[in-house]
């Protein structure tokens, strides 16, 4: 019986193969996450206006009356402004749109808000 035999049979990778496995693993793992941060090249003043922007975007969907805002996640970057998270109807994803386009300073807007109808229809 070769050191590698499984006594319930079939074979086990030799501790030198799993070693290299892992590391492979932790090299991809660790090319990832310096990938994924990516430094931000804007200036304090664009950071500064952008984050304005989405107060200033929140405080709009919060004031309208006809729409539930407290599930849309608001981001901004050189003054186009993404709208994410989900509503329960196509009209206020519209009004989303609309009261965000209505502050100073956004330029577009990208909606991606989800329309989650729960109700059931017959």
């Amino acid at each position: 019986m070769n050191r590698f035999d499984n006594p319930a049979g079939g074979r086990r990778k030799a501790p030198r193969a799993r070693g290299l496995l892992r590391a492979a693993v932790c090299c991809a793992v660790a090319i990832g996450v310096v990938a994924c941060a990516a430094p931000d090249h804007r200036s304090a003043e664009e950071r500064a206006a952008d984050q304005a922007i989405v107060s200033q975007v929140r405080s709009a969907l919060l004031a309208d009356a006809d729409l539930y805002a407290e599930h849309i996640d608001v981001s901004a970057r050189g003054g186009v402004v993404w709208l994410t998270g989900w509503v329960t109807s196509a009209e206020e994803a519209g009004a989303a749109s609309r009261d965000s386009r209505s502050v100073p300073g956004v330029q577009r807007v990208i909606n991606q808000i989800d329309v989650m109808d729960w109700m059931v229809h017959y």
